[in-house]
């Protein structure tokens, strides 16, 4: 596939995650505390499908790694959220079985997604595990969510998701600009300015509801 439609898919599913970071943004600064809106986790689906098929096309393992890590998460989120089931049971059978065919493909031939994935001259070593590094930073930030939500009840974005999305997305951003990828460059450097002004807001809102020492 030419460059240009891989890069076009990579863009595109960027766009999805930057449009959640900003409805996510735009909503909690209207309430004026850090919500977690159902767009946002639409927006997380559809983004992560079209950048783990861009990360494929990049035979770039630590795109990968990064989106079979939260796909399910995002899943979970929709769930509570009740938009699975309102969804025509053979889409959601689509979006369920979607990771298991993949594994099921690469296991078909897993020396040759050895060869391709991690022993790719374009991408050394020590650069996989950068990238990976941050990919698993960033991604792990929706299973302490999910933890989070589970324990509430409920879908929310703590204040530790921010933190580990800032630190994830710095080590992506850096790992970008090694792999000279505008989609990751352009892509997390968005969202550093939401994940900190979402931190901000949480901070001061529970600075607000302590009570006051006399």
């Amino acid at each position: 596939m030419s460059s240009i439609y891989v890069y076009a898919i990579g863009f595109v599913a960027q766009l999805f995650f930057s449009a959640r970071i900003l409805i996510q943004w735009i909503m909690s600064e209207r309430a004026r505390h850090v919500l977690s809106p159902t767009l946002f986790w639409v927006f997380s689906l559809l983004g992560s499908y079209l950048l783990c098929l861009y990360g494929w096309l990049r035979t770039d393992f630590s795109i990968v790694l990064g989106q079979f890590v939260s796909y399910y998460i995002y899943m979970w989120n929709l769930r509570a959220k009740g938009v699975l089931s309102r969804l025509p049971w053979l889409v959601t059978a689509v979006l369920l079985l979607t990771p298991v065919a993949a594994i099921a493909w690469v296991s078909q031939d897993a020396a040759g997604f050895v060869r391709d994935f991690l022993c790719n001259e374009e991408i050394p070593w020590w650069m996989v595990c950068w990238g990976s590094i941050g990919q698993l930073v960033f991604t792990l930030r929706f299973v302490y969510q999910f933890v989070y939500s589970r324990h509430r009840g409920e879908s929310v974005l703590p204040a530790g998701f921010w933190i580990m999305s800032l630190t994830g997305s710095l080590l992506i951003v850096s790992y970008g600009v090694a792999r000279l990828d505008p989609v990751l460059i352009l892509g997390q450097s968005f969202g550093l300015v939401a994940y900190s002004r979402n931190l901000w807001i949480g901070t001061r809102e529970k600075r607000s509801q302590q009570p006051l020492v006399k």
